[in-house]
């Protein structure tokens, strides 16, 4: 799927990646970028539609889903990360609500629009979604229930023609990771790693040095070919 020409929606897009993707999205072309984040930054380029929208609150994503209208590329970008072991069930209820909860509100309200372009849903996720990290375990289970959420949605969804990605990031030079003295991608180069795998058709990606360390290893395991075979059944 080109960008070129295509109709973007983009949550978490005032910052990070979130803000790389809008602007790699815009260098390709794009029709038009709905750049929607709680407090939306204001962005140069008229082809950027700023969208203030929680994606916790119910009555703000339907009222997304009313203004932007049709839609060829839903990208799941909004995620909250906070440095909490699992001691605290608010704090677990929290991460869930912003990346599972709200990546599924959201999928389903622009589903109708995806699938009258045949478009696409991405799922920002993380390789935390395949192995915990301890010093972030709340949001390391957040993420793995997004990813199974992601792959229910993929076959799902095959059948209305609407394809579903899972992009697994791994250490990007953000806020979240700002005190972590470990090599890191640019949010910009993952951003371009993004929308050529999506071009591709991958169904996961992984965008950055350390997650293509993983790539072969994931998508030629018993464990993608599993999720293949039980595909298969629905």
């Amino acid at each position: 799927m080109s960008i070129a020409d295509k109709t973007i929606l983009i949550t978490g897009a005032s910052r990070g990646i979130g803000r790389a993707l809008a602007d790699e999205a815009l260098r390709r072309g794009a029709q038009r970028v709905y750049a929607a984040a709680r407090r939306p930054a204001t962005h140069p380029d008229e082809r950027v539609r700023p969208l203030t929208l929680d994606v916790t609150d119910t009555a703000q994503v339907q009222a997304a889903a009313e203004r932007v209208g049709s839609l060829d590329i839903l990208i799941n970008n909004a995620g909250l990360a906070l440095y909490e072991g699992l001691g605290d069930q608010a704090t677990l209820e929290r991460h869930l609500a912003v990346n599972l909860f709200g990546t599924y509100a959201m999928s389903e309200a622009f589903l109708p629009a995806l699938m009258r372009s045949g478009g696409a849903i991405v799922n920002n996720l993380s390789l935390n979604s395949l192995a915990p990290l301890p010093v972030l375990a709340a949001y390391s289970v957040s993420k793995a229930a997004a990813f199974s959420l992601t792959q229910s949605l993929r076959t799902s969804l095959a059948a209305r023609g609407v394809r579903v990605h899972a992009v697994l990031i791994g250490p990007t030079d953000t806020d979240m990771t700002r005190d972590l003295d470990i090599p890191k991608a640019s949010p910009e180069s993952v951003a371009r790693a993004i929308f050529d795998a999506v071009d591709r058709g991958e169904e996961d990606i992984f965008p950055d040095p350390v997650a293509q360390s993983l790539a072969d290893g994931w998508r030629n395991g018993t464990v993608k070919a599993f999720e293949r075979q039980l595909a298969a059944l629905g």
